[in-house]
This record gives structure tokens, sequence and C-alpha cells, in this order.
């Protein structure tokens, strides 16, 4: 009998360590959502994360760190987005990092995450002024911000018109989807609206935005010289199949990068044909796409049911936000130990201190795929750069060869000052994390 116990002793030690020796996975938490009228957006840019992650793990991993994930479907409905961030943070010894790719659950959760150490990115979209990491230190409005891109429409609509002295005097119309996302770059468009002399229309529309009629009637009876549209889902489509239908030029229109992807222009017809889009992704194919269809999608671990979207904007933005995730792992692990799965905490300073430029760019397959990006405390977003592109009435191109930023100063004082009431709110010290 000792003998069979001492025996049992030394197996489950021999167990327990070989589990030991096994580098504890790293998990991600993904409220997603796949369903809804928001549903092209969600399971193109969650299929592109899932994508990514996949083709990590079958290269081996983070240094041999293998990604786990679980979704949870909120049908981008801020109230079903708490419940499923409360769901997942403590699955699989504990969420790391979370994407809702909702501005409207990224408010929802805002509070938690700090309190909870889970990170949390914004890629493109959410509250602007939480570039700021010394108020914001768990937020990740990563690439570009909505501030930055209402910045970069407007300089680009200057340039179109001859210059930014030749916006005073014209009309731009804020086509909004009526939610916190649509009302996001309201600071950014008043504020240059003043300093150039424009007028500025804004003309909300309630969600999902399918029906436009009085709202294209405004339109008409204003007569301006551009139109924003700060839409998402179908409201995209009725705006530009509406536009023809009122003879409004869509080479007149600037979309918001929500409202600049396949799912928005192909439904439309011909009616899209000359219309313009920002995005932070430069349209095209990349070394990455390659090694994506033959690893991945060639042993049936694509999580794309139709391959033809594989590299549309949508899938390439997931790809674009699963580079992020590894790239601070990797930067993670390389300050708190490597080949070792890292905290929330730890993977928080790793996202504060990105730093992908061109040569890490090349490496990875991604070079111009999106814009150079460094982090530090002051500066969560690590870049501000975005791109227009237009749609041909069969693919997007870019229309800016390089890539536009807006004006920074400006940006920085409106970010600054958010971001201080905020503080000054929830009676928060401003400082950088170690």
């Amino acid at each position: 009998m000792k003998s069979f116990v001492l025996g049992i002793a030394v197996a489950s030690s021999i167990v327990a360590s070989s589990a030991w020796a096994q580098p504890a996975e790293q998990f991600v938490a993904l409220p997603s959502y796949r369903v809804g009228p928001y549903a092209a957006g969600g399971s193109g840019f969650y299929g592109g994360i899932i994508d990514y992650f996949n083709l990590v793990n079958a290269n081996g991993g983070v240094n041999g760190v293998k990604i786990s994930w679980e979704e949870c479907e909120t049908e981008y409905n801020p109230s079903r987005g708490v419940e499923c961030y409360e769901r997942l943070k403590t699955k699989n010894g504990g969420a790391t990092v979370v994407e809702p790719l909702s501005t409207g659950i990224a408010y929802g959760i805002l509070d938690r995450i700090p309190q909870d150490k889970i990170p949390m990115t914004t890629l493109g979209y959410g509250r602007s002024d939480a570039a700021n990491g010394k108020v914001f230190p768990y937020v990740f409005p990563l690439i570009s911000n909505y501030w930055s891109q209402a910045a970069a429409m407007v300089k680009y609509l200057g340039e179109k018109s001859g210059g930014m002295d030749k916006l005073k005097g014209k009309k731009i119309v804020h086509l909004y989807h009526d939610s916190a996302f649509g009302k996001e770059p309201l600071p950014v468009l008043e504020a240059m609206s003043a300093q150039y002399g424009f007028e500025l229309i804004k003309i909300p529309v309630a969600p999902p935005g399918s029906e436009q009629q009085s709202q294209w009637l405004q339109i008409r009876q204003a007569k301006p010289d551009y139109v924003i549209l700060w839409g998402w889902g179908v409201m995209n489509s009725v705006a530009i199949k509406t536009a023809q239908r009122n003879g409004f030029p869509r080479e007149k229109m600037l979309g918001v990068w929500w409202a600049g992807s396949e799912e928005d222009t192909v439904p439309s017809g011909d009616a899209a044909k000359g219309y313009t889009s920002m995005t932070f992704n430069t349209p095209g194919n990349y070394p990455l796409l390659d090694e994506l269809r033959k690893k991945v999608y060639a042993s049936g671990k694509g999580n794309l049911a139709d391959q033809g979207r594989i590299g549309s904007v949508y899938h390439m933005r997931g790809l674009t936000a699963g580079v992020m995730y590894v790239e601070a792992m990797r930067a993670a692990q390389e300050k708190f130990g490597k080949g070792k799965a890292v905290t929330g905490e730890q993977l928080r300073w790793g996202f504060e201190n990105l730093n992908i430029d061109e040569a890490r760019q090349k490496t990875l397959g991604v070079f111009n795929m999106f814009p150079t990006v460094k982090t530090s405390c002051d500066d969560h977003e690590g870049s501000g750069a975005v791109k227009v592109q237009q749609w041909d009435g069969k693919a997007w191109k870019a229309v800016t060869p390089n890539w536009v930023v807006g004006d920074k100063v400006l940006l920085r004082k409106l970010v600054d000052e958010s971001s201080g009431k905020y503080a000054a709110e929830k009676k928060i010290t401003p400082a950088c994390m170690k």
C-alpha cells in the first residue's frame, strides 16, 4: 500500500511538473457580433482577428505561447456587451485584453477595465480622449481615433477645395448615426468649423438607418458642398442610394471608415461608383494574406465562410488588430519573461510600448497595410494617420498615396481638455504607470 501511494504521489508530481512546464495560453476576450444589422462588420473584423491568431498558433505561438479566445454574441447592444464582458473576463485564467468593436460597449465597460486590470483596445473607434494614457492607462484607441479621423477629413476636403482657406463660407453636412459613435467627432468638427469658417450642419439618423427620406430632404434644401457620412451597417448603403436618387454627387460624399467597406458599396450597385471614404488600411494584397491562404484556409481553419472576403476592408482591419495584439504580447514578454503568458497588467505595458516601424511591417508581411505605430504613456493612439479611398465600381483604390494627418496641435489640446475633465470628475491623478 505504501508503495502504491508513493507511486501515485510521484506520478502526480510528474504530471504537475509537466503542466507547469507548459506555457499557459494567452486568453483574449472577444465580445463579438455576427448577427443583427451590423453582422457584416463584426464577422469580417473578428474573422480577421481569429485568422491571425490561428496563423500565429500554426507558426508556434508567441515565443511558444499559444493564443486562446472566446466569443460572446453582443448584437452590438451595449447592455449585452457589458454582460459578455463580465462573463468572459474570468474565463480561462482571466482575460488579458478585450475588444468590443462598439463605442457604446466601450463606454459601458470603461470604468470597469482599470479595476479588473484588463486592457481594452478600441481600434479606430471609441472614446478619442483615451489617447491620453495618463488618464486612461488601460484604454488603447490604436492607430487612429475618431478625432484624428475627423481632423483628417476636414484637411482632405480643404485640399480638395483648393486650400484650407477655401473652406470659408462652404457648407458641410455631418450625417450621423444617432448614437455615441455618431456624436464622437462633433468636438473636432465644431472646432474646425469655427477655425476655418465653414457651416457645419448636423443631421442625425435613427439607428439602424434604413429610413432617411427626411434627412435627404434637409440636405437637398441646404445644398451643401460636402456630406460627411458617419454611418454604420445598413445606414451606409441606404445613404449612398438615397444620395443618387436626390441627385447628390457621390464624389462629394466622404464616409467614416465604418462606411467604407465592400458591404457598404456592393449592395449600393452603380450608386456607389465614385464614393469616397476614410481608411486606416491601404487596399491591396500582402504577403500576410498569401500566408493565411496557404497555412490557415488550406487546412480548413479559416474563420470566414466566404473566402472571397479574405483581404476585404473589415477582414484586413481585423488582421491589423491581431497584429497589434501579438506585437504587444511580444513586447510584454521581452520585459516580463520570454515564452510565458503575460497578465493583463503586463500586456497593458506591451500595448503602451508598441513600435511597429516599417522594418517590422516588412518582417510581418504587412508593409504599408497600415501606418507605422509607436505608442507611449502620452500617446495610446500611436499614429493618427489615415488615407482616403474611392470605390471604382469593383474595388477600393487609395486616392491619397501618402498617409494623411490632421491638425495635431488642435487634437492634443482637445484630448488634454477632455481627459482633464474626466480625470477631475473621477478623481483620477494623471500619471504614467510602470
